[in-house]
């Protein structure tokens, strides 16, 4: 087989050595325009420099000043309302979404159809349209009669149920084959121990998938924290960088710290899911 077969582009051609340096500059180019602003972030916290139109990626004036004033700012305390919320948050939906998966998917009942169509429906609308009626049902909720404003157990309560996740946790459980259900079910295994010995090891890669976009959805939220907090103790991350923006006293700097923490949870987030996220998008991409 020829040498320019070695790659897709026949890079390991030693005559085409042309080719591997137009490869290194478009590789160059690529994390640059994609890295770049996430290098000049991390640099700007560590920078003393408070001019946000001179941010660089190489630092000039080293110093934790920065960082000093953001936890006077009490950008820690942020961090930590917004690592509670997305904690819980994540655990109630990926339960819910699994659990209405489950009964989608593996269970047949009259207006099932009628359910997904509502669940779908639900994607449509964007949040702005929700807003005010999501503000009318957390001061007030219903049979309950409870005040949910101002508390982080109001910005988890919407959060806990999201059709995304239910409906790609449908599809997984869709495929998994009834033989292997029916088989356990002749051994003995009630319901619960089917769905949890079952046809929940089969759709781990599914996890994967509904954890790092549930994980992104939850993290990113600046609506619902906005509705919900009046008090900035009860302010995220997403919010409080709003409010550092907007303050005169505060320097580039301090937002810069504050936007360095906001990254770093997302990157561990995928990190930890990575596996199982890239072979749920592989087997999705193969059912598809």
């Amino acid at each position: 087989m020829s040498k320019n077969l070695d790659t897709a582009l026949g890079l390991g051609a030693q005559n085409r050595w042309w080719l591997r340096a137009t490869t290194v500059l478009v590789c160059v180019l690529v994390v640059l325009t994609f890295a770049g602003p996430l290098v000049a972030i991390l640099v700007g916290a560590f920078d003393a420099n408070r001019d946000p139109s001179r941010l660089s990626l190489v630092p000039t004036d080293v110093t934790l000043d920065n960082w000093r004033a953001a936890l006077n700012r009490d950008v820690l305390h942020y961090l930590g309302n917004s690592l509670f919320v997305v904690g819980v948050g994540l655990l109630l939906q990926m339960g819910v979404s699994v659990l209405a998966a489950y009964a989608l998917a593996r269970k047949k009942f009259r207006g099932a159809g009628v359910v997904l169509v509502l669940i779908l429906a639900t994607m449509m609308l964007p949040e702005e349209i929700l807003a005010i009626p999501l503000a009318v049902v957390l001061s007030d909720l219903p049979l309950l009669h409870l005040n949910l404003t101002d508390s982080l157990a109001g910005m988890i309560v919407p959060i806990v149920a999201w059709g995304f996740a239910i409906l790609v946790m449908t599809e997984f459980m869709k495929e998994v084959p009834k033989e292997l259900e029916e088989a356990a079910r002749l051994d003995g295994a009630g319901e619960l121990r089917v769905f949890w010995s079952v046809v929940l090891p089969t759709v781990t890669p599914a996890l994967g998938v509904i954890g790092v976009f549930g994980f992104t959805m939850i993290w990113d939220q600046y609506l619902l924290p906005l509705l919900v907090a009046s008090d900035a103790k009860t302010y995220t991350l997403p919010l409080a960088l709003s409010s550092l923006r907007a303050d005169p006293e505060v320097g580039i700097g301090v937002v810069l710290v504050a936007s360095t923490l906001a990254m770093v949870p997302s990157i561990l987030a995928f990190l930890g899911f990575q596996r199982s996220f890239m072979r749920g998008i592989s087997a999705g991409a193969i059912k598809g």
